[in-house]
């Protein structure tokens, strides 16, 4: 029940300390999850893959994915308990800030978009959002394509994602400059799951 209790407090930290949605949250929650020996880096991965492919917000889905996988190793003699059990507490807990600080600043905001400071506050706020979500798509880069998990870590250069990669810009780009249109995501997603399965099955020598 210790382990519980330490994730609600994990994601009450989390959802209260992130910003820029979502994408914000990733280091520190990727920081958290790792310490914390819930998962490893390259299950982290994959667990964004799915909550950004799912409907719903990254943040939430995230904490409801890694809350289930805690809870199904909790209780192993009862997984579908654990799963809820963890779902629902990392969810309430990294919502649970959020809600509360909406709630508040709609009570007051009128007053506090008046002061100089706030202004100034969340004028130096954009650029560190921007700079969070900038580094956490370098990182997630280095270590998918090339394999750079740390500072002096050695190349290993993964030349199928780098495949899924360009032939996603291949399809976007072509139909945003010609058609003026936005490619859908699902779409993306879809053509990526069957390129993935290509390139990565086991069962094909590629």
């Amino acid at each position: 029940m210790l382990i519980l209790l330490e994730l609600l407090l994990t994601f009450l930290k989390v959802g209260a300390t992130s910003f820029g949605g979502g994408y914000g949250m990733i280091p520190l929650l990727s920081e958290e999850v790792i310490i914390h020996g819930w998962m490893t880096a390259e299950e982290f991965r994959a667990f964004l893959a799915v909550a950004e492919s799912t409907p719903g917000p990254i943040a939430i889905n995230m904490a409801t994915f890694i809350g289930s996988q805690v809870g199904a190793n909790l209780f192993p003699n009862a997984v579908a308990l654990g799963r809820f059990l963890g779902a629902f507490i990392a969810t309430f807990g990294v919502v649970l800030p959020a809600f509360v600080i909406i709630l508040i600043i709609v009570a007051v905001v009128n007053k506090l978009m008046e002061y100089a400071g706030v202004k100034a506050f969340l004028s130096g706020i954009r650029p560190v959002v921007i700079g969070l979500i900038t580094a956490t798509g370098i990182t997630m880069l280095l270590e998918v394509m090339l394999g750079i998990k740390t500072l002096y870590g050695t190349v290993a250069f993964d030349w199928k994602a780098l495949v899924i990669f360009l032939s996603m810009g291949a399809i976007y780009y072509p139909v945003k400059l010609v058609k003026k249109k936005t490619v859908s995501p699902i779409l993306l997603i879809a053509v990526s799951a069957v390129l993935g399965i290509l390139l990565y099955s086991p069962l094909l020598p590629i």
